[in-house]
């Protein structure tokens, strides 16, 4: 949401009482209803869009409170502003219909994979509030040493991008308007959740991740020294790489010792090594060295970025480097409003 903050007095007395209610309703909360949430540390202050001056707001909501936002558009009175609303993914078709029925909006439906590329370069280009968006770890896995560092995107192309939702795909971008999808995998931040709420009977992502946070995926996953007692030399294989995903959990005896939380770390070593591997083999068959992560997979998921960021630097032996970026899941929405302005 674009909040205008060079209104002048005529425009201030000439606007419409539905314009200064929703206004007044996204900027001075935080919070909307039980899950809609402004991330307030994410907002973009004093850009310059379509000649006039303000702040870019960032809000999130699950996907499964699409009704409820649909029909809040509806009691704001949304269509009296504006009937066409620019909108991209999935939910850009699936919801098309309640759009128009229950809100009275038309959508301009965009590609999602347009959306997110011209997103994050755009984010890129306008920077955080004079900070940079973009970033890498130093010293992924050792907590004290570990570092957030600033990475300068200036000349970004060519670069790997792999935009972890639900499932996963990967671009390969050599320009602003050349870039295609190379692959994908089904084995995304959904796989996790699901597979955790089956597992541990958790309920929201942020309880996966919280249980994740303290478990011990060495208990569940079989390991190279478990097998070979050690590294197994002659192929370059450390002891501590995961040689069986979950291949503990075949004895009935390791299986009784294992708690939730090891079983939700697990999951998520396996899904964030699977994708860093994938991520990896696409890198090189393109001839790419930066690879840039992004999706609402890694929202306050710094486990897997840290893994990430360890496992392309291990793997490639320091000739890949995983860079991250503050929007992680909003880069979609930013090509999407950004298209609404041009179409304006």
């Amino acid at each position: 949401y674009f909040e205008p903050k060079d209104i002048t007095a005529e425009e201030e007395e000439e606007e419409v009482e539905n314009l200064k209610s929703i206004r007044k309703y996204l900027t001075s909360n935080v919070a909307y209803g039980s899950t809609g949430i402004r991330d307030v540390h994410l907002e973009l202050k004093d850009l310059t869009l379509c000649g006039r001056k303000g702040n870019l707001h960032f809000i999130r909501f699950p996907t499964h409170d699409m009704p409820a936002f649909i029909q809040m558009g509806s009691e704001k009175h949304f269509s009296s502003l504006h009937t066409t609303l620019c909108a991209t993914g999935g939910g850009a078709y699936k919801f098309e219909q309640d759009f128009r029925t229950v809100g009275d909006l038309q959508l301009c439906k965009l590609d999602e994979l347009d959306c997110l590329v011209k997103g994050v370069l755009y984010i890129d280009s306008v920077g955080f509030n004079g900070d940079s968006e973009c970033y890498y770890f130093e010293n992924p896995t050792d907590s004290e040493k570990c570092q957030k560092l600033p990475f300068n995107l200036e000349n970004p192309y060519p670069l790997l991008l792999v935009n972890i939702g639900s499932g996963v795909s990967i671009l390969a971008v050599y320009s602003k308007d050349n870039y295609k999808r190379v692959t994908g995998t089904s084995l995304g931040g959904g796989t996790f959740f699901g597979l955790c709420c089956l597992l541990t009977g958790c309920s929201t992502f942020e309880e996966a991740l919280e249980m994740a946070s303290l478990g011990d995926s060495t208990k569940v996953d079989k390991l190279v020294r478990d097998i070979y007692g050690g590294d197994y030399e002659r192929f370059g294989l450390p002891g501590w790489a995961v040689a069986s995903s979950f291949g503990n959990m075949m004895s009935k005896e390791k299986r009784e010792s294992v708690s939730k939380e090891d079983l939700a770390r697990a999951t998520l070593i396996t899904i964030t090594n699977n994708i860093g591997s994938i991520a990896r083999m696409c890198a090189l068959n393109e001839n790419i060295n930066r690879v840039v992560f992004v999706g609402n997979f890694l929202r306050i998921n710094t486990i897997s970025m840290r893994l990430l960021a360890y496992a392309l630097d291990y793997w490639s032996k320091g000739q890949l480097k995983a860079l991250f970026l503050e929007h992680e899941g909003y880069f979609g929405a930013v090509g999407a409003f950004l298209e609404l302005l041009n179409s304006a």
